[in-house]
């Protein structure tokens, strides 16, 4: 029985191939070098000139790796978007915890540095950047609409020196062990920026204003990174970070389902308390109650 590959091989790839070989021999110079970049010269030649997803069982994984890969990082680019916009059009951070952005910040930093440090593709942990970026915005509106101004700036300048102590300073404060203890933290700092907001949902019954676009693409994007991880970074430490996050993403984006169309408990008491502050309105007895007016005097004053 053929396997998979080989009947996309037979069945889609095999008949398009004049045309297909149009477009990979003419493609430009910098496009070549990317894909030779990204797959390696001898998968490229395979699957890129050759036309074959069989020729090589380790090229196609690796090709979807590295597709899934820039999916994400370009996905990441806008996931904290819609929760920005929302901040700044409302001017309000009601519902939005700073203390779970700051976790998720931190944990990102330490990933981002962790990665880099170690060399390994962009591809694998782009996104990490981009969202952390993303979460610093994020952050500092959610404390400046709460009125705390200095805050944000002394959030600000905490992580300017995160960054540089995890990145730019070679290993003068942070050597490379202290860096593995990191980033094993950092799972569990990931972890701990969930679980609140697990709980939140929980506790008031609705998902109130958090972003369903965020919570079902850091689901599959935390999926894909398991992918990923395992077809290109050899790092328990980082794929048992994404597996907990996964299981996590699993459980919210059940929350979301679950909770779809239910008002939360906030929302319902905020009516109540509103319908019980109207005054009741008078019953009519039938009467006017509006003074009566009284007509100009015809009597004749003598």
């Amino acid at each position: 029985m053929e396997s998979l590959p080989q009947i996309i091989q037979s069945s889609i790839i095999n008949p398009l191939q004049p045309l297909l070989r149009q477009i990979t021999t003419s493609l430009p110079a910098p496009v070549n070098d990317a894909l030779i970049s990204l797959l390696g010269a001898n998968c490229f030649t395979s699957l890129v000139l050759g036309l074959d997803i069989t020729k090589d069982p380790e090229c196609l994984p690796l090709a979807i790796s590295k597709a899934l890969g820039i999916a994400i990082v370009l996905f990441s680019a806008i996931v904290k978007v819609p929760q920005i916009l929302k901040l700044i059009s409302s001017r309000s951070a009601a519902g939005v915890s700073f203390t779970s952005y700051a976790l998720e910040t931190t944990s990102f930093l330490i990933t981002l540095a962790y990665n880099a440090r170690q060399g390994f593709p962009f591809s694998t942990y782009g996104e990490v950047a981009l969202i952390a970026v993303q979460d610093i915005v994020v952050s500092v509106l959610v404390l400046v609409f709460s009125g705390q101004t200095a805050s944000a700036g002394a959030f600000l300048a905490a992580v300017v020196g995160i960054v540089y102590a995890l990145l730019f300073s070679g290993e003068t404060i942070v050597d490379q062990a202290t860096m593995g203890y990191l980033q094993a933290g950092a799972g569990l700092l990931g972890i701990a920026s969930k679980l609140p907001q697990i709980y939140t949902i929980w506790n008031q019954g609705g998902i109130g204003q958090l972003s369903s676009f965020a919570v079902f693409n850091y689901l599959f994007g935390s999926l894909s990174r398991i992918f990923t991880t395992l077809q290109e970074v050899d790092d328990k430490l980082i794929l048992y970070g994404f597996v907990a996050g996964f299981t996590l993403n699993v459980i919210l984006a059940g929350q979301v389902i679950y909770y779809w169309n239910a008002p939360s408990t906030v929302a319902e008491k905020s009516s109540t308390r509103v319908s019980h502050e109207q005054k009741p309105a008078a019953v009519s007895s039938g009467v006017s109650q509006s003074p009566s007016v009284k007509g100009p005097s015809t009597r004749r004053r003598g």
